[in-house]
């Protein structure tokens, strides 16, 4: 098993991936580049009172700005393993109709795909928050919109990072 390990206070919740280790190479399949599907996600000490899980994904190394996001889903139920490869689109019926708002212009997870002239590293940020409720937001839902929905709602909070380079 990949992932990360850090703070192992009860309250902190620890995301690991199959796919790659915490600031560890994201596999090709998982970007722009090849198939770029979702990583599959362990979450570990998730409290008994999460309702529902977000996450949201950002890349931390674009120029001007200080992140992009790449992937917002909401209302996940209470799972401690997210599987690899969610479907694309607003709804999700296989996790119980979670909803993937608006993120890179589209309803879906978008892996790294720098263009051509981006030559260096980049961080992927996965952030994971279990909430108390479901989100009452509606698919055309931003990041920000999911943040400001969250506010008063988060129980915990992780995160793991990858890096690609074209």
């Amino acid at each position: 098993m990949h992932g990360r390990i850090s703070n192992h206070s009860e309250s902190q919740l620890i995301i690991e991936s199959p796919s790659f280790i915490h600031q560890g190479w994201i596999p090709k399949k998982h970007t722009g580049f090849d198939l770029d599907i979702s990583p599959e996600f362990v979450l570990h000490n998730l409290s008994k009172q999460v309702v529902s899980i977000a996450i949201i994904m950002d890349d931390l190394d674009i120029p001007f700005i200080s992140e992009y996001c790449h992937w917002v889903i909401w209302n996940i139920p209470r799972l401690e393993q997210i599987p690899e490869n969610i479907p694309y689109g607003p709804q999700v019926a296989s996790l119980q109709n979670a909803i993937q708002g608006l993120a890179y212009g589209v309803h879906r997870y978008r892996g790294p795909k720098q263009p051509i002239f981006v030559r260096n590293t980049h961080r992927y940020q996965f952030s994971f928050f279990a909430l108390d409720i479901f989100l009452e937001l509606d698919h055309s839902a931003k990041k920000s919109d999911v943040i400001q929905a969250m506010q008063g709602h988060i129980l915990q909070t992780g995160s793991i990072t990858g890096i690609y380079k074209r």
